[in-house]
């Protein structure tokens, strides 16, 4: 569609929009307060038109300054750009769209916004989004299934040009089978197979590397807290084989009691985890927890009960969450890379809504462990 075009449906609106927006008098008519030249009615919105007219340009020329073109002499841009700042105008975004047959809008579907790790997962998405020229509307899934199915589905309605889907209660099969209409970009674990963009973390990997430190400082008598046997898909399960994994490689028998799971990633269940540990009167020397929330409430539990961290019990988390370096001791944890994972998320998603038909990508972002207090070695 030509910029003409465009304006002349935008004109077209504007003119209905004018009609709607009238009042009618005492006596029954229809009434329409008059505007000078170059300048917005009272009540309206300010035009393409009303900007034009203010500059003394055509509403071509200001076209060419919103849209950043080149073809423009630099003292009519500054003159058009002043127009715009007396006026107030703003883009339509209504034009932006039948030019572009895009709504510049991105759905992003997260677990529970109530956990550090994924505010910050939306808060570096949303920047990563805006440098793009889009606007992030958030949803969230709590875990629930029936949700993320109906996200991958596309939410029953266009409105947005793609989504972001951080699945928790289905796993990425499920989740690639149920993909509707709209371009998705999955964050999670890897699926063979899928013709869905992926962001992944390499949890068990970093499940491994965790446990291998506590194996490094002597410690023996491990635990894992977090996993789930029904979500053996979830990052807490993952993170578990690596601490199989490790204590394996070290030559220590892999021993079911000696995983705790975990409803959710909280503080409660940290705690939880632990008075059931020592009311089963397992002995211990560390703890590898699937989160950082999860090892807060455990140190606090150790504490209550007269045990001391790291000396009697070492502990490590994940998410690297601010709180973690603040705690007393401070947390051993691991750091995903967030802002990356949330850059290359948007980055594939916007190259799915510009070329549908492009093959599949898979990004691991990084991660680190960052040691700290609550496994520092005794002595």
């Amino acid at each position: 569609m030509s910029d003409e075009e465009v304006c002349q449906r935008l004109q077209r609106r504007e003119s209905t929009f004018r009609v709607a927006s009238t009042a009618r008098a005492r006596d029954g008519t229809v009434t329409a307060a008059a505007g000078r030249s170059g300048s917005a009615r009272p009540g309206r919105r300010p035009s393409v038109k009303d900007v034009a007219e203010r500059a003394g340009v055509s509403w071509k020329t200001v076209s060419n300054v919103v849209n950043n073109r080149t073809n423009v002499r630099p003292e009519t841009r500054a003159r058009v750009e002043a127009a715009i700042r007396e006026l107030g105008y703003r883009t339509s975004m209504a034009g932006r769209q039948l030019r572009s047959g895009r709504t510049y809008l991105l759905a992003v579907a997260l677990p529970d916004l109530t956990m550090p790790y994924f505010a910050h997962l939306a808060h570096s998405i949303i920047r990563s989004a805006e440098a793009r020229g889009y606007t992030v509307l958030i949803s969230e899934t709590n875990g629930r299934p029936e949700s993320e199915r109906y996200v991958a589905g596309g939410f029953d309605a266009q409105f947005a040009d793609g989504i972001i889907l951080r699945p928790e209660g289905l796993d990425s099969t499920t989740v690639t089978q149920a993909h509707g209409p709209l371009p998705l970009v999955l964050l999670g674990e890897r699926v063979d197979g899928s013709h869905l963009d992926h962001v992944i973390v390499d949890n068990q990997t970093s499940g491994q590397e965790t446990t291998q430190h506590l194996l490094d400082l002597g410690r023996r008598s491990l635990v894992f807290v977090g996993a789930q046997e029904s979500r053996q898909f979830g990052p807490g399960w993952l993170r578990m084989l690596g601490y199989r994994e490790a204590i394996e490689k070290a030559g220590i028998d892999f021993q079911p009691s000696r995983v705790v799971p975990a409803r959710h990633f909280t503080r409660e269940s940290g705690l939880l985890a632990v008075q059931e540990l020592l009311g089963r009167g397992l002995p211990f020397d560390g703890l590898v927890c699937a989160s950082d929330l999860i090892a807060i409430g455990a140190m606090h539990a150790l504490r209550r009960r007269g045990l001391r961290v790291p000396e009697d019990v070492a502990v490590t988390g994940w998410d690297n969450i601010p709180e973690g370096a603040y705690s007393n001791p401070t947390l051993t944890t691991v750091a995903p890379d967030i802002a990356t994972s949330a850059d290359r998320a948007v980055e594939l998603l916007v190259r799915r809504i510009e070329d549908q038909d492009a093959a599949p990508r898979e990004v691991v972002a990084g991660h680190k462990l960052i040691r700290r207090e609550s496994t520092a070695a005794a002595g």
